[in-house]
């Protein structure tokens, strides 16, 4: 099948599917969000998609066995290819793949995220259009904004942003009621809180996470709010000379208690933050 070609401009600037489960894998839905936007959800993972009458523009894989599931899910259901498959940044557990799709696909991502795939070599299809700020797919009379918001959760995120259903797909650096997952590996600070507050600048209501329960432009504030606290509590314990050990028995955050995974992961967030305050700053 010859693939659909880009329709893209580039920037300066109630349907439910009963879970359904592979033999020895993760239980998989379908569920819609709003209007032509649906929800993908592999175990743990979540991914979206947005239904045109020309096509489907996709959005995070998953692995090779989600996406083949969902390929013929989304033939079955709405009779139309996917023309589109975009990446939310680089990382294997969201992105492997993305092959399963190359037949009928215009694989998206920004240019640094193509860079680290090649170099990492992975598991999933190469992209073959990318951008270095921001970019809109147009396809079917619906449009997807593209937004890079620099370094955060990797150099290489970008948000997807779908004005018409007010809602942004943001993976892995925002999660809604829930602590940043554990040591935050692949982080970049102060910078990951400026990538939130790209995500508030947009015009939205609906927050959809790469994990986690859908939330809104009020759990991103929140989520940005507690990154500020952590980093700044421990970049003043390590100006007061604390060691990791001590900063993980002194600093508590208790205004954000009632997020998950406060008691488990709290010490983790610490020790992420701490190796990168360590990395950039030189003490007398």
């Amino acid at each position: 099948m010859t693939k659909h070609l880009p329709a893209f401009l580039l920037l300066g600037v109630a349907l439910i599917a009963m879970p359904s489960r592979a033999q020895d894998g993760p239980a998989r839905t379908i569920t819609n969000i709003t209007g032509d936007l649906y929800q993908f959800q592999n175990g743990g993972h979540r991914a979206v998609f947005l239904v045109t009458p020309d096509g489907i523009i996709a959005s995070d894989p998953i692995n090779r066995d989600a996406a083949t599931w969902l390929k013929n899910e989304l033939q079955q259901r709405f009779g139309v290819p996917v023309r589109y498959v975009v990446y939310s940044h680089d990382h294997a557990d969201h992105i492997g793949g993305g092959e399963v799709f190359d037949d009928e696909a215009v694989v998206v991502a920004h240019e640094k995220a193509k860079a680290t795939i090649l170099g990492e070599k992975r598991p999933t299809a190469v992209p073959e259009v990318t951008f270095s700020d921001r970019m809109t797919i147009e396809l079917g009379g619906k449009t997807v904004d593209l937004v890079y918001v620099g370094r955060g959760h990797s150099d290489n995120t970008l948000v997807m942003h779908f004005p018409a259903e007010r809602a942004v797909f943001a993976v892995d650096f925002i999660s809604v009621k829930r602590m940043p997952y554990r040591d935050l590996a692949d982080s970049y600070f102060p910078d990951w809180i400026d990538a939130v507050r790209v995500v508030e600048t947009l015009d939205f209501d609906i927050l959809i996470p790469g994990h986690g329960p859908l939330g809104t432009k009020a759990d991103a504030a929140e989520h940005r709010q507690y990154l500020e606290a952590l980093y700044e509590a421990v970049l003043a314990a390590a100006r007061a000379g604390q060691s990791l050990d001590q900063m993980k028995q002194t600093i508590k955050l208790d205004a954000f208690k009632h997020l998950g995974q406060y008691e488990a992961w709290l010490p983790m967030n610490i020790e992420g933050v701490y190796k990168q305050v360590s990395l950039h700053r030189r003490g007398n």
